[in-house]
Parts: C-alpha cells; sequence; structure tokens
C-alpha cells in the first residue's frame, strides 16, 4: 500500500458501483481520487464527504461517450495534483437481452459506453502518461468478457474489445513504462443489473444477483493489489466470480 499514497487516480462511472466503492477505499489508503460520472450531484456528495474525512478528492461531470468531456476529466486531474498516476476506465452498462428483441438502442449505448469510452479514456491519459513516463490505465471488462451466453451477444462483445484494447495497449506502451491492467469481475452487487431494459431478463438477472452476488469491495480490492505493485511488476489482468458462480 506504500504504493498507492499520494497516487492520483482518476475514475470514470464513479457515481454509485465499483467507481464509488473503489474512490472511497482507495482514498482511505492515501490516493487523490478525481471522479468522473454524469450524475453530479451524486460525485460531488462522494467528493465531499471524502474531503471532509481528510482524504483529497476532485469530482468533474464526465460523460465518456463524449471525447471532449473526458479529455477535460483527465486534464482537470492533471491542473489540480500536476500529474495522473492512475486510470481507472469504469463506465459501463450491461444491457442484456436476445438479438432477436433488436434492442438497437441498447446495442448503440453499450457500445458508445463500454468500448468508446475505454477509448477516450485512453486518448484522454496517454499523452500525460507518456510524457511522464509512467502510469497505470486499468479497464473494467467481465466474466462475460471471457465467455458468452445467451442474451450477452452485444455485452460479451464489449467486454472482449476491452480486452483486446487493453493488451494492444500494453504491447504500444512499453517505451513509456506504461502499465496496463484489465478487471474482469463475476457477479457483484451493484446497479449494474439496472441497465437491463428486458423486463423478462432484468427479472431473471436480479434474482441472479440477488442470490449469487459478491460485495462490491471485492473489486476495490483487486484495484488496490493492481495498483499497489512495484512500478517493474505489471498486472495485467484480475478475473475473479463468486465462489458459488458456475459461469
Amino acid at each position: 500500500m506504500e504504493n498507492v499514497k499520494g497516487k492520483v487516480v482518476v475514475i470514470t462511472g464513479a457515481s454509485s458501483g465499483f467507481g464509488k466503492i473503489t474512490a472511497e477505499y482507495l482514498s482511505e489508503r492515501g490516493a487523490i481520487v478525481v471522479l468522473g460520472a454524469r450524475r453530479t450531484e451524486k460525485i460531488d456528495t462522494i467528493a465531499k464527504n471524502i474531503n471532509d474525512k481528510g482524504g483529497k478528492a476532485l469530482a468533474i461531470t464526465t460523460d465518456v461517450t463524449d471525447a471532449k468531456q473526458v479529455k477535460n476529466l483527465v486534464d482537470s486531474a492533471v491542473k489540480a495534483y500536476g500529474k495522473i498516476d492512475v486510470l481507472l476506465n469504469n463506465a459501463g452498462l450491461m444491457p442484456l437481452s436476445p438479438l432477436e428483441y433488436l434492442k438497437i438502442e441498447d446495442w448503440d449505448r453499450c457500445i458508445d459506453v463500454n468500448i468508446k469510452g475505454v477509448l477516450y479514456g485512453i486518448a484522454a491519459a496517454l499523452p500525460h502518461m507518456k510524457k511522464q513516463k509512467s502510469g497505470q490505465i486499468i479497464s473494467v471488462s467481465s466474466v462475460a468478457g471471457h465467455t458468452i451466453s445467451p442474451g450477452g451477444a452485444v455485452y460479451s462483445a464489449t467486454k472482449y474489445s476491452v480486452r483486446v484494447i487493453s493488451e494492444a495497449l500494453r504491447q504500444e506502451v512499453k517505451p513509456y513504462n506504461i502499465r496496463t491492467a484489465v478487471i474482469s469481475p463475476g457477479a457483484v452487487a451493484t446497479n449494474l443489473p439496472e441497465s437491463v431494459t428486458a423486463d423478462d431478463i432484468a427479472k431473471g438477472i436480479k434474482q441472479y444477483y440477488a442470490e449469487n452476488a459478491i460485495s462490491a469491495d471485492s473489486f476495490a480490492r483487486a484495484a488496490l493489489y493492481i495498483i499497489s505493485q512495484p512500478e517493474d511488476v505489471d498486472v495485467n489482468e484480475v478475473l475473479f466470480r463468486p465462489t458459488k458462480q458456475q459461469l
């Protein structure tokens, strides 16, 4: 944890779920956290609570589907704190449904957030990290990025893409001493199931999560493990599930 204290960590999708709990968890261990999300009031409250407890947090309203807003998030972190040590590409959606439902708006939104949002984060952070000759870019995939099940075609495709993008980035940024990682969680208790718009699918997913999901601090611990490694150690992927999850 000595490698976490004082690090500037930018987190997208920070208003709830993985983003919120990871921001709080890392802050408690001495990190400076910069929170990006669309819901201004929520990230402002989270940042205030962290600052009131003696931590350092900054909230910047950010829609990850807008490249300019993501750039502003990262640039604001560098302006405020002089650097960016870690980017956590966390914002994501899980609009599961069979392809025959033709949920085209869901497909578009899933691609915009889960793939383009990650690319926009990389585009925003990479110039700063190249200049620093240091940094970590951590992106969130999923168990669904390793396996496929009915109803998950588009979601799995986006999460496989996150792994492909991160691995290609890993190979490209070696001259700049930049590290990359992917976290692939299984069923973890967040509001992610609320992004399922097909009523019949949503009912089953919510029941599954209620019966199987583990606490979101499992994700925060995975993030801490990756970030806390010494600079000559590049942890590239952490895949974890609830012990009783079969898929």
